[in-house]
């Protein structure tokens, strides 16, 4: 078999002290953080389209990637080989999971029938990989807005041509995640959403998505995929009303449904700020609804205002989303997929290895800061003293059994309340000095 990154030996932990760039400075996977492993906690997994098939194209510049796996002009062959060089990226680097979608894997056909055909082989090819390698499928998806005839949507398409086939697609890509063990699968909606109402039942186009989320939800039972479903938000990718915008606007799709019991969220940090959230607040959200399921890791440019799809190293980012997965008891079966790209001037194979070596350190440094502040509770302390009247006398209101009347006595009774400093910026000084 081929090698395709040769330069590379196995990934391992030197420490901060090491000069060697192709190590870990802080994920050391057998660690344990909390009682339980690095690994465990942040279950790291690779983004087969990202790493695999980017090739440093723009709407300005053509492709700068130099990728050996590439260089095949039959689809099939160009698929296998690219399948090949991921095995070996993710078993170099010591990640236990991937991801991927269906076109991803297997290139389109020139008939639907075409392309269940080259999913299956390929399926195979992945399994004898998986098999031989030990890594896992973390979670698989449907590609439902790159091919033209998702233009207006997919499971919201006007057109029922056009939702039939993406059902039908779904199905093919199900099949394939229960095939090949996947944990979880994950609806990415893409181009669910709409341009102008001037065309649009959105009320109908609603209905629609909630119905194809019912079949999928039949099938599932049906074959007997036991993995969790997985909705990601997405607020401008690329339509501008998006009815899969945020976790609060998922939360509310899936309650008005129905559909709460089967689903969980899977966040993106850029799809975030995208959406003029901060990462934390989407996994907040998400937890406190009991629905966070899993993380696509990577980060925005503030400054270009799009899905950039950068590797997150920002330590404070991490930290601060370590404190949200931690307090809602972590990822269960979902993990932490790398949704993240190089750079286009970052053409070289070995630059794959450098990306993804400091967004695991990251988190990794994360995962220890965030346990370290919970350890120490001041942050738990803090809250529990600024939320103590609700122990005490409004402690009837919270649980629903208080009228105006009695807050009005309350209120004549008591006077003016006095304003406490929320002290953001003593807490955030606290934050640093774990840091």
């Amino acid at each position: 078999m081929t090698t395709y990154f040769p330069e590379v030996e196995q990934i391992t932990f030197e420490g901060r002290d090491s000069d060697n760039p192709l190590s870990f400075k802080w994920y050391e996977k057998d660690r344990l953080v909390a009682g339980t492993s690095m690994a465990d906690h942040l279950r790291f997994a690779v983004a087969y389209w990202h790493t695999m098939k980017n090739q440093g194209a723009d709407p300005f510049g053509e492709a700068t990637m130099d990728r050996l796996w590439s260089d095949f002009s039959e689809p099939l062959d160009r698929a296998r080989a690219t399948c090949d060089a991921a095995f070996e990226f993710v078993s170099k680097l010591g990640v236990h999971y991937y991801c991927f979608h269906d076109r991803d894997l297997a290139p389109e056909g020139d008939s639907f029938a075409e392309s269940c055909k080259n999913l299956e082989i390929m399926v195979d090819h992945a399994k004898m990989l998986q098999e031989s390698t030990g890594i896992k499928l973390l979670w698989g998806t449907a590609n439902l807005f790159s091919h033209p005839r998702y233009v207006h949507g997919a499971g919201t398409n006007p057109d029922y041509h056009v939702f039939a086939y993406a059902a039908a697609q779904v199905k093919q890509a199900l099949d394939a995640t229960k095939e090949l063990g996947g944990e979880n699968y994950v609806f990415w909606g893409g181009r669910e959403g709409y341009e102008t109402l001037l065309n649009t039942r959105l009320k109908q186009e609603q209905e629609q998505m909630a119905a194809f989320f019912r079949m999928c939800v039949e099938y599932a039972e049906r074959i007997g995929f036991t993995g969790q479903f997985l909705i990601e938000p997405k607020p401008k990718e690329p339509t501008k009303h998006q009815y899969d915008f945020d976790s609060a606007t998922i939360l509310n799709f899936l309650r008005s449904h129905g559909l709460i019991d089967h689903f969980k969220l899977n966040i993106e940090a850029n799809h975030a700020t995208l959406a003029g959230h901060t990462f934390e607040h989407e996994l907040a959200v998400a937890a406190a609804a009991g629905k966070l399921g899993s993380m696509d890791v990577n980060r925005g440019d503030l400054l270009l205002g799009w899905d950039t799809d950068q590797f997150p190293t920002d330590l404070y980012a991490t930290v601060y989303a370590m404190l949200e997965v931690l307090a809602a008891g972590g990822l269960g079966s979902g993990g932490m997929n790398f949704d993240a790209k190089v750079r286009r001037g970052s053409f070289e194979p070995v630059d794959l290895f450098h990306a993804h070596i400091g967004g695991m350190d990251a988190f990794a440094r994360g995962l220890i800061v965030a346990s370290a502040i919970i350890e120490d509770g001041f942050l738990e302390d803090f809250k529990k003293l600024r939320y103590s009247s609700w122990d005490g006398a409004g402690a009837a209101a919270l649980a629903g059994n208080s009228s105006l009347d009695e807050c009005e006595r309350f209120i004549r009774a008591h006077g003016e309340p006095e304003v406490v400093s929320g002290r953001q910026e003593y807490l955030e000084n606290l934050i640093n000095n774990f840091i």
